[in-house]
């Protein structure tokens, strides 16, 4: 997450310096630490969690688990990984239900936290879980904020319960008692109250949300706080505490790049735990909160559960054996290739996903700098194309290349590019359905990959241009008979767009065939 991005770099390097020790003197501990609490510190930790936090890691890398481990540095990585867990809050905890319904779900926090947007992103995962969620106009008093909430809910695909005009009209109060009749009579299950925030901590504000929570009296109230307000956070955090009280945190805008002190320092801070996380503006951009899965996220260990869920979520699990299949009879197509992008995309940013990935900090220059708009050029290519091309893509000569590309709105280079990298997919995919090892450029030869029954040669294959112009394949062969490789212009990235990297002779990169690795759902 881009919120922990200065963080896990600095943590990154202190770590890599420990690596080159065998073994660790209490000197080398005392400096990791010190790092370590600048890091925290200029993350906006609050101080006592940067205390408290930079104590027992000391007290622990200076034991007996450090100086009896054969890899010292992994040990203190390890004991920072389990003290990151304890104070974002431990374990997960899961959202409370009543067992009579309706559960009852309050928000409060102050005003540009992104309650309303929240609210309708809480109603569309409950909704996905089974549940029939209504939401509750009970923020009167912001400008609009009953026309945003009925927006969000319209695009949610969940009702809302909006009896009042709001811009200061109508009393908070009674609208959420009302909800509650409402929500029985129409037999929904989850009623979540969306309520008004202020600029500031003050009396009224306390005093209204104390109200609304004795009127409903929820089984979960959800304090919503913005993750790049820094110190501000933990002040906010207590004071809603007192006067209100809540069961749990919701942190918004952990997409941001702020430093992101308030997710480490809130939960240890009023012993409430963090449930959900917000990561970005779509609706979709919601999940629950791990504690441990986070800790891996700030020390770039990465987050495979978290993407093997989303995986799980966005592809049908008979889709993918029936394209195990095709890949294993040769009858992969280009529009299998389309829907296994359509899937991917139904996942989410691909950033995202591939910042889950262990070691993804030190990718962090090619992720900023990758096009997510590059699969809707694709699919754009693919859609331009008749069905008989697609299942066929030896049909694809000039003409109809230049008439793809006129229709896709791209270039006869872009279609080359991507009919070529697809027929090298598929080739590969092949190999390894049916069990073999793919040879994949900048490899080397694998150690008995690639032989022959019992000649023990490798095949040679005819060398040669198999370029469609006639000029540019003589100019080839001439340069291949004089021992010259002719230099190739199929730049590209792995989805056989250009990504202002020129492409290996004979196939992708490694990094390029695990992207269309992904693609294809193996």
């Amino acid at each position: 997450m881009a919120t922990f991005g200065t963080l896990s770099d600095r943590l990154a390097d202190t770590f890599k310096n420990l690596r080159t020790k065998g073994k660790l003197s209490p000197a080398d501990v005392d400096g990791t630490v010190r790092e370590i609490r600048r890091a925290l510190l200029d993350a906006d930790v609050s101080l006592d969690v940067v205390k408290s936090f930079t104590a027992t890691v000391r007290e622990r890398a200076l034991g007996d688990e450090v100086n009896k481990a054969l890899n010292p540095a992994q040990q203190v990585v390890q004991i920072v990984n389990e003290e990151l867990v304890t104070i974002l809050g431990g374990q997960q905890r899961r959202l409370q239900f009543a067992k009579k319904p309706p559960t009852v779900i309050m928000l409060a926090g102050l005003q540009g936290a992104g309650k309303t947007t929240l609210a309708g992103k809480l109603a569309k995962w409950l909704a996905k879980d089974g549940h029939t969620p209504v939401l509750v106009a009970a923020d009167l008093q912001r400008p609009n904020a009953v026309t945003q909430l009925q927006v969000v809910g319209e695009q949610a695909g969940v009702p809302v319960f909006a009896p009042e005009p709001g811009n200061g009209v109508g009393n908070p109060v009674r609208v959420a008692k009302d909800a509650m009749k409402f929500a029985e009579t129409k037999q929904y299950d989850v009623v979540i109250v969306d309520t008004a925030g202020r600029l500031g901590v003050d009396a009224e504000l306390m005093k209204q949300a104390g109200d609304i929570r004795k009127a409903v009296d929820p089984d979960e109230v959800l304090f919503v706080i913005d993750a790049m307000i820094g110190q501000d956070a933990v002040a906010t955090a207590k004071a809603f505490q007192e006067g209100v009280d809540f069961t749990g945190v919701v942190l918004t805008k952990l997409d941001g790049d702020a430093r992101g002190g308030a997710a480490l320092s809130v939960a240890s801070v009023t012993g409430r735990p963090i449930i959900f996380a917000s990561t970005g503006e779509s609706l979709d951009d919601f999940e629950p909160f791990y504690p441990d899965r986070m800790a891996s996220r700030i020390l770039d260990l990465g987050d495979i559960l978290t993407l093997i869920e989303q995986a799980q979520e966005a592809f049908d699990e008979e889709e993918a054996r029936k394209v195990a299949e095709k890949f294993a009879t040769d009858t992969f197509t280009l529009d299998d290739f389309l829907k296994q992008m359509q899937q991917l995309r139904n996942m989410g940013s691909i950033k995202k996903m591939m910042g889950m990935l262990p070691g993804a900090g030190a990718m962090k220059q090619q992720l900023d700098n990758f096009d997510e708009r590059e699969i809707v050029r694709t699919e754009a290519i693919i859609q331009s194309m008749t069905k008989a091309e697609r299942t066929n893509p030896k049909l694809l000569n000039g003409s109809r290349r230049l008439r793809i590309a006129k229709g896709a709105g791209s270039t006869v280079t872009e279609v080359n590019s991507l009919v070529n990298r697809f027929e090298q997919a598929a080739k590969m995919m092949k190999t390894v359905a049916k069990g073999g090892v793919p040879n994949v450029p900048g490899m080397g030869p694998i150690p008995g990959a690639g032989f022959t029954g019992g000649r023990g040669k490798q095949q040679q294959k005819k060398k040669g241009s198999r370029s469609g112009n006639p000029a540019k394949r003589a100019a080839e062969n001439a340069a291949l008979a004089s021992g010259v490789k002719p230099a190739t212009s199929a730049g590209g990235s792995g989805f056989g767009l250009g990504g202002g990297a020129s492409a290996k002779p004979g196939g992708p990169t490694e990094e390029e065939l695990a992207s269309l690795q992904k693609f294809l759902g193996r």
